[in-house]
């Protein structure tokens, strides 16, 4: 079974997952949080007492950083779920990532360190790509940070054919993005995807023929808020 070793007894993975989920931080962070407080404790049962306790402090904010609410959402059909807790600071006509085609809404929003930072799928439908780019680490609230900054991008196609985009960008704190897709996975609103370690930024891509619901400055919450839907 998946999860498990050839002796059926659960994978270190699995074991990591099922602790995390349990406290309710992501899995990413879990192992370095968790890592650093049992690690503190042993020193300080060894009498090194300050770097002990320093360690196990620092356990704290990390593993609030990593933190991983459940969400669900509303509504599903005919809208565009936030893929990022944060403030919209971009609403705006562009092409899709990649090419010159028809104009699509874009609604970006920037993750603050403080921020919860587990990305979660904007619609349910089907990954058509997962590309990942290399680029540079400029704050990522600025205009051209999709374009310059580490950056992944994730298309997917719902039920009806739409095609719908989201970038993960990386900020100039973040060194790392994490997808938990590929092509060809199915995949429902509102589910948890990956996430952007410390601040970075979401540009969500969807059809015009959707209205955008939300206003500049507005906070979001990932797989609660709808950031864009069809009048029915």
């Amino acid at each position: 079974m998946a999860g498990e070793t050839d002796s059926g007894r659960p994978a270190p993975g699995a074991i990591l997952a099922r602790v995390a989920g349990a406290i309710g931080i992501a899995t990413e962070g879990a192992a370095l949080s968790l890592g650093l407080a049992i690690f503190g404790i042993i020193l300080i049962a060894l009498g090194l007492k300050s770097v002990g306790a320093i360690l196990v402090i620092l356990a704290i904010p990390i593993a609030l950083f990593f933190r991983d609410p459940e969400r669900y959402p509303d509504r599903t059909e005919n809208v565009v779920i936030s893929g990022a807790d944060g403030k919209v600071t971009d609403i705006s006509d562009a092409s899709f990532p990649g090419s010159t085609g028809r104009l699509y809404h874009r609604v970006s929003v920037f993750m603050s360190p403080l921020n919860v930072h587990v990305n979660r799928a904007p619609v349910g439908g089907e990954v058509t790509m997962v590309e990942h780019t290399a680029g540079e680490f400029r704050a990522a609230f600025r205009d051209d940070a999709s374009e310059h900054n580490e950056r992944n991008l994730i298309a997917m196609t719902d039920a009806a054919g739409r095609m719908f985009g989201m970038l993960q960008v990386a900020g100039y704190l973040a060194r790392r993005i994490v997808c938990r897709l590929r092509a060809r996975d199915r995949i429902q609103a509102g589910q948890r995807i990956g996430l952007i370690m410390f601040g970075s930024r979401v540009d969500h891509f969807f059809p015009s023929e959707y209205r955008v619901t939300v206003s500049l400055g507005q906070r979001v919450r990932a797989g609660e808020s709808i950031i864009g839907a069809i009048e029915q």
